[in-house]
């Protein structure tokens, strides 16, 4: 991908400018025209995967989400072909818009698309070309989606239908009927829990924030935008914290082939006036996001947006992920909405928080701790509280980073019996450098785990109750790559694994086990040892005593109700 020269002066830390934004998005979109239908209606992308929902799903998908980045990027030329596609694909191309099925899901990004470029698209269409598109769009507001996002869906057609006064009753329904969904999962702090249970990723951004911002935004609807608006603002706090000093968001959560989406939520902030990031810093972490990818092969020979992470890579895809899919990343480029005079792109980059001091940042409503190191840029997340047991390892795993991916040989677990099985996870409490949960092993076995970190070294603490006496347990740290160095060092009924090198082994005595270890992931070339950074001994058969090395006194006890942490 041919890109401008980077701008050091507006952007130190990038060199990436609103420039580099339209760069890519007109190559993007020149990149995808070969693989049209004729009518312009489908586009079929190269390879042999397909998604559950099938090829012609798949063609739609192509359409609605390209479409988006067309809207984004207001580029006539693109809208106009994608004109055509629409007339076609509203004459009977496109598959019906049915209950929890695919359709329902691109007549979102359909709708908001021609939402956002009305007098450049939809006002231009013939009459009987948007009486057909409307009829096939009304589907979505009697449609069910599924319990989760999607609810978000027929909000973002029936924001459209409204505006164009088509159904419009149903379609004011299909909204206030939406939105009302997603409140039983608003659980504070500016996050949602993706429907039932503990599934905390990613699409409390892409989704969960941005459709109902978006939708308050163009309605002009003061009420809506202070509520959605100030969740938003409340989330970006954590949100921009997730984010490496190399522009890497945290691999964590499902659909990661939607890679620098996980821009879309911080220019919404900038766009809607709600955000608690500079402009500078909004840029910054935005453009880090898309420089991160478009490094690393997250585009392929022939422009086309990959399969995976960096490359392809089946690992992070899903049985909804077709070829089109990673076209979601459209939402990245959401900034081009903001006029080029607009301060978040005249403003000089500022650093990102990772960039700027070492923290440990508690996050309550998904019971995270996050942990950052100025000196490499490396984010880790401690995960005491999400978990969707359908998308393991990327929920359920202990922790995570900006620069790793859960292994195969489950990193960061507690493996009892064998079983490496984390669910049933309760969350304990996240505080000052520290978090807690409580989960279930493997043969109904019970762990409680604490996680306490400064800088790069981290004590991890694990009792475990309800396993026989004599059952093997295996505990793991960080699965590092190139760059990388990954410690694990044991300190309480743990040693070195024989059969393998980033492991401890214990055994279970009778009653309640406390195993304890130090860990630490770093890029950094040189360090103090390990063993210099903090002190740890057993307080009892379920406690630890933690020294720092400034002196500093952290008294931890595991079992009981709750766990207690005292300085």
């Amino acid at each position: 991908m041919r890109l401008p020269p980077p701008d050091p002066a507006l952007s130190p830390r990038t060199g990436f400018t609103r420039a580099h934004w339209e760069a890519a998005a007109d190559a993007l979109l020149a990149a995808v025209e070969p693989y049209a239908t004729e009518d312009r209606a489908l586009y079929h992308f190269p390879g042999d995967r397909q998604s559950w929902s099938g090829r012609l799903s798949d063609g739609l998908e192509g359409y609605a989400r390209t479409l988006l980045l067309a809207a984004f990027r207001r580029d006539e030329t693109a809208l106009e072909r994608y004109a055509d596609g629409l007339a076609a694909g509203v004459r009977g191309v496109w598959p019906r818009i049915e209950d929890r099925g695919q359709p329902l899901v691109e007549a979102a990004s359909v709708a908001l698309a021609l939402r956002l470029t009305r007098p450049l698209l939809w006002d231009r269409l013939d009459d009987c070309v948007r009486q057909r598109a409307a009829h096939w769009l009304g589907d979505a507001l009697s449609a069910e989606p599924w319990p989760c996002n999607w609810e978000l869906f027929p909000v973002t057609v029936g924001g459209f239908l409204q505006e164009i006064g088509h159904e419009s009753e149903a379609a004011g329904k299909a909204v206030d009927r939406g939105l009302e969904r997603i409140e039983q999962w608003y659980v504070g702090g500016g996050w949602y829990t993706d429907g039932d249970g503990r599934k905390y990723d990613y699409y409390n951004g892409w989704a969960m924030h941005l459709y109902p911002v978006l939708h308050a935004w163009l309605a002009d609807d003061s009420r809506l935008l202070t509520v959605y608006g100030s969740r938003l603002e409340t989330h970006l706090a954590d949100y921009a914290r997730l984010f490496g000093g190399d522009g890497a968001p945290m691999h964590q959560g499902r659909s990661l082939t939607y890679r620098f989406a996980t821009a879309g939520p911080l220019w919404l902030g900038a766009l809607t006036g709600h955000t608690p990031l500079s402009p500078g810093e909004t840029r910054r972490l935005a453009s880090g996001a898309l420089k991160y990818f478009l490094e690393r092969d997250a585009v392929d020979e022939r422009g086309l947006l990959t399969l995976g992470w960096h490359g392809p890579d089946p690992a992070v895809l899903q049985g909804y992920s077709g070829p089109a899919s990673p076209y979601w990343a459209s939402k990245g480029f959401l900034g081009l909405l903001l006029p080029p005079d607009h301060e978040v792109w005249t403003a000089t980059e500022e650093p990102g928080p990772a960039e700027r001091e070492d923290a440990v940042t508690p996050v309550a409503a998904p019971n995270w701790l996050l942990q950052s190191t100025r000196a490499d840029g490396v984010v880790r997340l401690h995960n005491h509280g999400s978990e969707d047991v359908r998308y393991d390892p990327y929920y359920t795993r202990l922790a995570y980073s900006t620069v790793t991916a859960p292994s195969p040989s489950y990193d960061n677990s507690v493996v009892v019996g064998g079983d490496p099985g984390r669910t049933g996870i309760e969350p304990l409490g996240a505080g000052d450098g520290w978090a807690a949960s409580r989960h279930t092993a493997g043969g109904g076995a019970r762990v409680t785990s604490v996680l306490l970190a400064r800088g790069a070294t981290e004590v991890r603490a694990h009792l475990v109750t309800g396993a026989a006496p004599g059952t093997p347990v295996r505990v793991t740290g960080w699965h590092a790559g190139a760059g990388l160095r990954a410690e694990l060092v044991p300190v309480h009924g743990l040693v070195a694994s024989a059969e393998e090198a980033a492991a401890l082994a214990g055994t279970t005595g009778d009653g309640g086990t406390l195993f304890v270890a130090l860990a630490r992931l770093t890029a950094e070339p040189e360090t103090v040892p390990l063993e210099e950074t903090v002190s740890v001994r057993a307080a009892g058969p379920d406690g630890i005593r933690v020294r720092w090395s400034d002196g500093s006194e952290v008294r931890v006890t595991l079992s009981g109700d709750a766990v207690r942490v005292r300085a």
